[in-house]
């Protein structure tokens, strides 16, 4: 089924194969030093000044898909109201010297919408506070407001990137995340930008099939993989791939808007190469055209995607045939096939798929542009 307005196939209920996560790795593999947490007393008015300041980043993609229901912002402004003690927050502190909030995001939003008069309270049990706005309150309960101690762990900016998403996914109290979901709030910048407005882009959307979890953030991880075997040396590739991917944002972080365009426009030309050779095939394994549509794989995706955007498309098309062909040879390859099926960010794996994919490329259209 397709959008009949943009020709874009309707999402389907697919998921992502051979992403080969370390989700569940043991702070035991870091070692005991790196992971430097200290802890910080403030107020909630000095952390919502801080907020306007620039100083604290709250990442407005992940308040736009988590915001809580307004029931539990109130129960939480009653909380305040009646000194029940929250629970701590976690920031991580970036290059910058700015404070990334890791856990708590969603109170520090309540709090700011209360304090600039965007929440009105809806709790009838209390009729000091029911249909109040912050401005409607006495001073002494605006000062009980402003005046909640709040208990703040800085995650220091040296720790491992890996080691930083672990303790991300640790501590996160609410709706459990996908590591590009912590990678969007720890590198936001120009970086996410982009992988955000690729990830609506016609080509993408037609050659990955719609099939992708934009809530989980799986099409901007994809972006994000190839951004990284783009812009990245293979030699900088260590085994950590979460390390990989934040190096590639933080490093966009840093590019002009013109450098920007022309990886856009690498990436762009890449989605139409792959859906114009392999169709609804495009980064799925398969042996020929008439194979059912497997989920996308991620190993293939890093390859291909990377592959296929060093070619003009009219030589892609004029050989497209011959590439096909190719390709299904290499799927037969023992080692390129177990390279994006097992311990996929294995070094040694990563550096196999890449060599094989390129000396077939090579041998179809020749040496890449540059």
């Amino acid at each position: 089924m397709t959008d009949a307005k943009e020709g874009i196939p309707a999402p389907e209920s697919a998921d992502i194969e051979g992403l080969d996560r370390d989700e569940d790795i043991s702070f035991g593999d870091y070692p005991i030093d790196t992971v430097l947490i200290r802890n910080e007393n403030r107020t909630v008015h000095d952390v919502l000044r801080r907020i306007e300041k620039g100083s604290f980043v709250m990442d407005p993609d992940f308040q736009r898909d988590f915001i809580w229901a307004e029931d539990k912002q109130c129960k939480l402004v009653e909380s305040v109201m009646m000194r029940i003690p929250l629970p701590v927050f976690y920031l991580a502190e970036n290059s910058k010297g700015q404070m990334i909030v890791v856990d708590g995001l969603q109170r520090l939003s309540t709090f700011q919408r209360f304090v600039n008069n965007e929440l009105r309270l809806k709790l009838p049990h209390q009729s000091e506070l029911h249909n109040k706005y912050f401005k409607d309150l006495s001073p002494k309960l605006q000062n009980r407001v402003e005046d909640c101690n709040l208990v703040l762990y800085v995650i220091d900016a040296k720790v491992p990137a890996q080691a930083l998403l672990d303790i991300f996914e640790r501590v996160n109290g609410g709706v459990p995340l996908t590591r590009q979901q912590m990678r969007n709030c720890l590198y936001s910048g120009t970086a996410t930008r982009f992988l955000k407005n690729e990830s609506n882009n016609a080509s993408f959307l037609r050659s990955t099939g719609g099939s992708l979890n934009k809530k989980t953030m799986r099409d901007r991880e994809l972006i994000n993989r190839f951004c990284a075997f783009t812009i990245l040396d293979l030699s900088l590739y260590k085994g950590d791939m979460d390390d990989f991917l934040a190096q590639a944002l933080e490093k966009m972080n840093t590019f002009s808007e013109s450098t920007l365009e022309l990886l856009s426009a690498r990436f762009r030309a890449s989605m139409r190469n792959n859906y114009l050779i392999f169709g609804k095939h495009a980064f799925r394994k398969h042996l020929s055209p008439y194979d059912s549509r497997s989920v996308i794989n991620a190993s293939l995706w890093d390859v291909m995607s990377t592959g296929l955007s060093y070619y003009p498309e009219s030589l892609v098309e004029a050989r497209a045939e011959e590439l096909k062909s190719s390709f299904y040879s290499l799927m037969g390859n023992f080692v390129f096939k177990e390279a994006i099926s097992l311990g996929t960010n294995q070094l040694v794996r990563v550096s196999a798929r890449f060599k094989l994919t390129k000396e077939m490329l090579k041998e179809v259209l020749g040496d890449p542009e540059d």
